[in-house]
């Protein structure tokens, strides 16, 4: 099976979508009314990581998947699958916005890496764009100096996001 197999087989069949990325904000929600605003104390917090990764780790794929399409393939707006390019990111921000108002995100465990992750695939596709986009022609109306200092910002803002990524700042979580 394919990737536009999977994507195909949703569009087919969006019930499964709908409910997962439907279910995790109001799932969400009922813990943080179940919480009474003590979402950054335990369970409360494991139960909203585990929300989180559910709907950050498909809502960034969506999210750069809808980058790579519009950089790269030069596909229009008007072609985007709703169930598995717009849902995931809408329900993302749904779920974030929902878990932040009981919870900070601070006290949730491993929630800086997911950003250092976002953060370093991020400038992987930048870089990657940038590249896709020289020609040979760039290289001699371009001065040196501006691609140099343009390939290490952007290895400095990888090296931040996978430090961040790698980096444990509580003690006790994983």
């Amino acid at each position: 099976m394919t990737l536009k197999d999977f994507f195909d087989y949703i569009s087919l069949n969006p019930e499964y979508i709908l409910y997962y990325f439907l279910g995790l904000p109001v799932l969400a929600a009922i813990i943080g009314i179940i919480s009474h605003k003590s979402g950054s104390s335990s369970p409360y917090r494991e139960l909203f990581m585990i929300i989180i990764y559910a709907v950050t780790i498909p809502g960034i794929f969506a999210l750069f998947l809808n980058v790579y399409v519009f950089l790269f393939e030069n596909r229009s707006i008007m072609d985007l699958n709703i169930h598995t390019q717009i849902l995931p990111v809408v329900s993302m921000i749904a779920t974030l916005l929902i878990i932040r108002r009981y919870a900070s995100f601070d006290s949730i465990p491993g929630f800086d890496k997911i950003s250092g992750f976002m953060m370093m695939i991020a400038a992987v596709i930048f870089l990657l764009w940038v590249l896709d986009r020289f020609r040979v022609i760039a290289f001699v109306y371009m001065p040196f100096y501006y691609l140099i200092i343009l390939v290490v910002v952007l290895l400095i803002v990888l090296n931040y996001g996978l430090k961040k990524l790698l980096t444990n700042k509580k003690s006790g979580h994983f």
